[in-house]
C-alpha cells in the first residue's frame, strides 16, 4: 500500500527536477527515496555542500566540487547518494571514470601542503580514477595517484602511488598489487 502511494506520488510530481533526475533517471525510488529527501534537505535547505551540482550523502564532504570531473552514470550517482562519511578534496582536481562504485568512508585527496610554506597547497597532478573501479570502505587515495580501469581497491587501503595497469586487486597500507584479475 505504501509503495503504491509513493509510486503514485512520484508520478504526480515527476516534473520537479529533483524527482525527475534522481528518481527516474537513476532509479533510486525503491532503494533510497527517504535518503534522497534527507540529502536534499541538508544540501539545498541547510546549504551543506550546496555548491555540489548532484545529490550526495548528507554526512559526506566535497571540497572544490567544480574541480571534479565525472560521468554521471547510475552506479556513480548511487554511490554518492548512498555512501556516507566520504571526503573528496579536489583542490588539484579529481577525474572519475564511469561506473565508479565506492563504499562508505572513502577519502580522495588531490592536494597536499607545501613543506616550505605550509599555508600554501602544493602543486600536484590530479587524482585520476579509471572506468569500473570499485573502492572498499575507508580506503584512501592520496595526491597524484592514477588508478587504471577495472581495478578493486581493498577496504582500508592507503593508495600512495599510481597503478595505471588494468584489472588489478590493490590492497594494504601502503597499497600494493595483490593479484591480477581475470576479464
Amino acid at each position: 500500500m505504501v509503495k503504491k502511494f509513493i509510486k503514485w506520488l512520484l508520478l504526480r510530481f515527476r516534473f520537479i527536477p529533483f524527482i525527475k533526475y534522481y528518481v527516474f533517471e537513476w532509479e533510486l525510488a525503491g532503494k533510497a527515496f527517504n535518503l534522497l529527501i534527507i540529502n536534499f534537505f541538508f544540501q539545498r535547505i541547510l546549504r551543506i555542500n550546496c555548491k555540489v551540482s548532484f545529490s550526495i550523502h548528507f554526512t559526506s564532504k566535497i571540497s572544490y566540487p567544480s574541480r571534479i570531473e565525472l560521468i554521471k552514470d547510475k552506479t556513480t550517482m548511487n554511490s554518492f547518494v548512498l555512501s556516507g562519511n566520504c571526503y573528496f578534496q579536489a583542490h588539484s582536481g579529481i577525474k572519475i571514470g564511469k561506473n565508479f562504485l565506492f563504499a562508505p568512508g572513502i577519502k580522495i585527496i588531490s592536494s597536499n601542503h607545501d613543506f616550505k610554506n605550509r599555508d600554501l597547497p602544493s602543486k600536484t597532478s590530479p587524482v585520476i580514477i579509471g572506468d569500473n573501479v570499485w573502492m572498499g570502505t575507508s580506503a584512501i587515495i592520496l595526491p597524484g595517484v592514477e588508478i587504471g580501469n577495472n581495478c578493486i581497491i581493498g577496504a582500508g587501503s592507503v593508495v600512495t602511488k599510481s597503478f595505471k595497469e588494468d584489472n588489478l586487486l590493490i590492497a594494504g597500507n601502503p597499497a600494493k598489487i595483490i593479484k591480477l584479475l581475470k576479464n
